[in-house]
């Protein structure tokens, strides 16, 4: 872990109210230290970490990770209702997903247009539109 990446992973919780423990430090690193977006899921965190000699169970990284989208730092994506990945990139935008390796990617968001939402039921309001478009390869 570099000094720069541990500062903006700290930063990035601080900013948020998260308290910066050492395993939260040490995944945030994972997660922006190099000031790129990450789509992950707890199971390819889980193996970053542990890859980097970090000390962290998978249930420290579920809990951690449920922590950080609480925290409005990521997102959750559920794609066939089972798998689950979380997004640092929190402005609305659609996905790929890969059916053939199982990764997500962001889609261009200046491409997607939706022209119309069904009726939304008058005691309801509309939360979010997630958008996942599930592609093969040829």
């Amino acid at each position: 872990m570099t000094d720069m990446s541990q500062c903006r992973g700290t930063a990035w919780l601080t900013e948020a109210g998260v308290r910066p423990t050492r395993q939260r430090v040490a995944l945030a690193d994972l997660l922006v230290g190099d000031g790129k977006n990450r789509h992950v899921t707890a199971e390819s965190l889980f193996e970053a970490a542990r890859d980097t000699g970090q000390a962290v169970s998978l249930a420290t990284v579920y809990n951690t990770l449920r922590a950080f989208c609480e925290a409005g730092l990521m997102q959750e994506i559920t794609v066939d209702g089972s798998k689950s990945y979380f997004d640092t990139n929190m402005h609305d935008h659609p996905h790929f997903f890969w059916e053939d390796s199982g990764d997500l990617t962001d889609a261009p968001a200046d491409q997607l247009e939706i022209k119309r939402l069904p009726d939304i039921p008058e005691d309801a309001e509309l939360a979010k539109v997630d958008v996942v478009i599930r592609l093969r390869r040829r």
